[in-house]
């Protein structure tokens, strides 16, 4: 199925090679793909700081993904128009890990997801992407959604609180607490934020509402605290050491250097040092990682798909994104995977080729290098305003609410429930219990379009005539496990007093080992009641279930016929 190849291919550096060896690269593309990098670039500056602030560690090391996975997977993905970096849907599983293992916990977590993630691409896992359903995707990322605005409140309005706790109610109860003591002027600056990127996209210009909201918050900031405010800023909040021992404000104007993710500190700021221990307690946080990374950025190369009609490779993205979380630890880099609004507006600013998402890696280490002492002055209630945006944007509250609305109720149950569990427990059980559910109560809808019909007098039958004592029944549907017994045992009930019977079956498409099963049991029932059985017309996949399995003709008691017809002859020489 040549439609469908680009979820089984696996070639390193898909994108690339398919958009600039395959395909003439002009100077006109590199062009274009250079003026989209520049966009996405500054999109990506102040996006990349507020999502490592969230995810737990100090601004740069979002400026060290973006720049470095950022490039890497641009080079080595599937995808052409996909651009990496830290996303808001880590949040909710790095800040937990960072709180409790150190930034050397977080790194070694996101190596061991890169590992993960090349061992679905080498599997060719990249397919299973289909069976996740919209009801799960809008569950969990809703949930992501609300876990992060509730942790922007804090800076939101400048509320004096050191620590947040882990479980959701609590950190409720502790904001509501500190409510009374909030800033004045950190909310105004984040008030102010939020407002002009709500109200920028109504001037309709091409520059994104989040870089003059950003702006204008600092601005506001810096004027306030000149007037003896105590609004925090990037670099009052954040430090760093300098060579001759004294200490920076903000972010070093420095690109990162090599180190060994576990000789990173941990949460004693001591190394967190290597050994099965460790790696046996991060095993699972690094799982979730891989999980929600091949997710999210198989989820963004199909809408980019959706939208230009090009065709990824899901298994080389998963390779891109693995190789990408496997190098940029060592260089202090946290999670990356595809961004779907960086990409969006990267697709939309002309991109023609991944060299757009790695000039805009360029532009994000031009930053780090050259705009380290401005960044600094960025506010911290102007990063919460303009999480909060990110956090509405991924919530896909129109989307969540048509499917409450028209959607049938198990794929409503299902949302619920994956959007209750990631708020209140974990977003790897809610996924894995979203899909179970959504598996199982799927599995009932068909279990319940499995019918038995008893066709004896229809006039279709009647014209050929079936001897007296022998009932003609048809099956329409699956016969799986969930369906079979109640099938069987209806037949069984219906034919208790019947010389024999006929299963027309070209109703059937699927005989799985459960319907198999149940199968034998209903002709042992007919040979031990001295009844006979005639199955007719078998469509191929039962037929060679069948095959398989070794069931033969029992003279005497079942025969099988090729069509319904043969079936009632052999009925009538009975």
């Amino acid at each position: 199925m040549p439609h469908r190849a680009h979820l089984f291919s696996l070639r390193l550096a898909h994108g690339f090679r398919e958009a600039c060896i395959d395909e003439p690269y002009t100077r006109r593309r590199l062009g274009r793909d250079v003026l989209a990098g520049l966009t996405v670039g500054i999109i990506a500056i102040p996006l990349s700081m507020a999502l490592a602030i969230a995810s737990g560690v100090p601004p740069q090391y979002g400026l060290y993904t973006a720049f470095i996975a950022g490039f890497i997977i641009a080079l080595t993905g599937g995808s052409r128009f996909s651009i990496s970096g830290p996303t808001a849907a880590f949040v909710v599983i790095l800040y937990p890990i960072a709180q409790a293992f150190g930034l050397g916990g977080l790194l070694v977590a996101t190596f061991l997801s890169g590992v993960m993630l090349v061992l679905m691409a080498v599997m060719r896992l990249g397919r299973l992407i289909e069976y996740i359903p919209e009801s799960v995707t809008l569950g969990f990322t809703g949930g992501i959604a609300v876990v992060i605005a509730t942790l922007q409140i804090k800076d939101f309005f400048g509320l004096p609180l050191a620590a947040m706790p882990e479980h959701y109610w609590a950190k409720l109860d502790v904001l509501a607490g500190a409510m009374p003591a909030l800033d004045v002027s950190s909310t105004a600056v984040a008030a102010v934020t939020l407002a002009v990127m709500l109200l920028w996209p109504r001037l309709r210009t091409p520059v994104p509402p989040h870089l003059p909201a950003v702006v204008t918050g600092s601005l506001m900031a810096l004027w306030l605290n000149a007037s003896g405010a105590d609004i925090d800023t990037i670099g009052s909040r954040f430090s760093y050491l300098l060579p001759d021992g004294s200490i920076g404000a903000g972010i070093p104007p420095v690109l990162p250097e090599f180190a060994w993710p576990w000789n990173q500190p941990g949460a004693d700021g001591q190394p967190i040092g290597l050994s099965w221990d460790m790696v046996q307690s991060l095993l699972p946080a690094a799982f979730a990682i891989a999980m929600l990374g091949a997710i999210e950025s198989l989820l963004c190369a199909v809408v980019l798909d959706g939208m230009t009609g090009k065709r990824h490779s899901a298994n080389s993205e998963l390779m891109g994104q693995g190789i990408g979380n496997m190098v940029t630890p060592f260089f202090g880099g946290i999670t990356a995977t595809a961004a779907l609004a960086r990409s969006a507006a990267n697709y939309r600013a002309g991109a023609e080729s991944p060299v757009a998402a790695m000039v805009h890696a360029l532009v994000v280490l031009l930053a780090l290098v050259s705009l380290a002492g401005v960044l600094a002055y960025l506010p911290m209630p102007a990063m919460a305003a303009l999480l909060l945006m990110v956090a509405w944007n991924m919530s896909e509250a129109p989307k969540a609410l048509h499917l409450l609305k028209t959607a049938p109720r198990r794929d409503v149950l299902v949302f619920l429930t994956c959007f209750s569990l990631t708020v209140m427990l974990d977003m790897v059980i809610a996924i894995t219990a979203g899909v179970l559910l959504a598996a199982i109560l799927f599995m009932q809808e068909m279990a319940q379009m499995t019918r038995v019909t008893d066709i004896t007098d229809s006039k279709r039958i009647s014209e050929v005539g079936v001897p007296d004592g022998w009932r003609v029944f048809k099956i329409n549907g699956p016969l799986f496990f969930a369906a079979a017994d109640r099938v069987f045992g209806e037949l069984a009930a219906l034919t208790e007093n019947a010389r024999g019977l006929v299963l027309y079956m070209d109703g059937v498409t699927i005989l799985d080992a459960g319907g198999l099963s149940a199968l034998n049991k209903l002709i042992a029932t007919c040979q031990a009641e001295e009844r006979k059985i005639v199955i007719a017309d078998l469509q191929f996949q039962p037929l060679r279930t069948l095959a398989r399995a070794g069931v033969q003709p029992i003279h005497g008691v079942s025969q099988f016929s090729p069509s319904l017809e043969q079936a009632l002859r052999l009925v009538g020489q009975e």
